[in-house]
């Protein structure tokens, strides 16, 4: 007797955490075998963490480094990727370089199901600071916050500084977003940053998206030495509570998975009332810089 169809509402999700080297073949080949692994293991969304094809190389400012972006169009790995999650049968977010004309981007490509690219997000908030020299490569994102409709649930995608900011999480929230997904490169600061250790911090504020969202919300760290910094991992898997599903430790290269009930999701979404009891027209001080209206 055929096993009964999986129900669309109910959703495995794959978070993969692992190190990088500086040989991208060796890097697609890696995240490749994990996606496949992930989807032996059931998962239906597999996130990969951020710039995954390379070491995390803005620590410093290098014009030559430019030329590991390349236009969407031709990009040498989207299109494996995307074969790959229609051979699997897997939504999967794929994180890339982009050149775009003159401009440069940190983005992402969201890929369903049946392996179609259904279209790309460029990172919004870039940081610049010891050892994260960020504003060197990426323009600001252009294209907007984003909700994707997928084969498994309505999926908001932010890239790494993206995390921090509540803005972020509330708009893919009003345009539909049952899970918030986030690939990340976060560690230890330079010496020179005084040896700050944010991962707590950078925790609760994703956990906090979580519980003002009531949705689902995972992050993709990567791990490992990198040059000045040690990324601490900590990858994580959380409800639409802020509870935690799944979590990984701070070294080790590992597959999170858990089980997602987006129909329950929604319904205490819809019961605690964050989003009828919103009052846009008082906030218009979010749309200036110093909050002057």
């Amino acid at each position: 007797m055929p096993e009964p169809k999986k129900s669309p509402e109910l959703v495995r999700l794959a978070v993969v955490q692992m190190s990088c080297s500086h040989v991208l073949e060796e890097n697609l080949a890696k995240a490749e075998a994990f996606v496949r692994e992930a989807a032996a293991l059931g998962a239906d969304v597999i996130l990969l963490q951020e710039l995954f094809e390379n070491l995390y190389f803005p620590q410093l400012e290098r014009e030559e480094l430019f030329a590991l972006a390349h236009p969407v169009k031709g990009h040498p790995f989207i299109e494996r990727f995307a074969k790959l999650a229609g051979e699997l049968g897997v939504v999967l977010p794929v994180s890339f370089f982009e050149q775009a004309g003159q401009a440069y981007f940190n983005s992402l490509a969201m890929v369903d199901a049946n392996g179609a690219v259904l279209g790309h997000y460029r990172k919004s908030h870039i940081p610049d600071g010891p050892g994260y020299e960020e504003k060197y490569y990426f323009n600001p994102g252009d294209s907007g916050f984003k909700t994707w409709r997928t084969r498994f649930g309505n999926i908001g995608v932010g890239i790494c500084w993206d995390q921090w900011f509540p803005e972020a999480a509330r708009i893919m929230a009003l345009k539909g977003a049952d899970l918030l997904l986030y690939p990340t490169a976060i560690g230890s600061e330079p010496d020179e940053a005084g040896g700050l250790d944010t991962r707590d911090l950078w925790r609760r504020a994703m956990l906090g998206h979580a519980v003002s969202n009531v949705a689902y919300v995972a992050a993709a760290n990567r791990m490992g030495r990198e040059g000045s910094a040690t990324f601490y991992g900590s990858s994580f898997i959380s409800d639409y509570a802020g509870e935690l599903l799944a979590d990984a430790d701070r070294t080790s290269e590992t597959i999170l998975t858990a089980d997602l009930d987006l129909a329950a999701a929604r319904t205490r979404r819809a019961g605690w009332g964050f989003f009828r009891d919103r009052r846009p027209e008082l906030y218009r001080a979010l749309l200036t810089l110093d909050g002057e209206e």
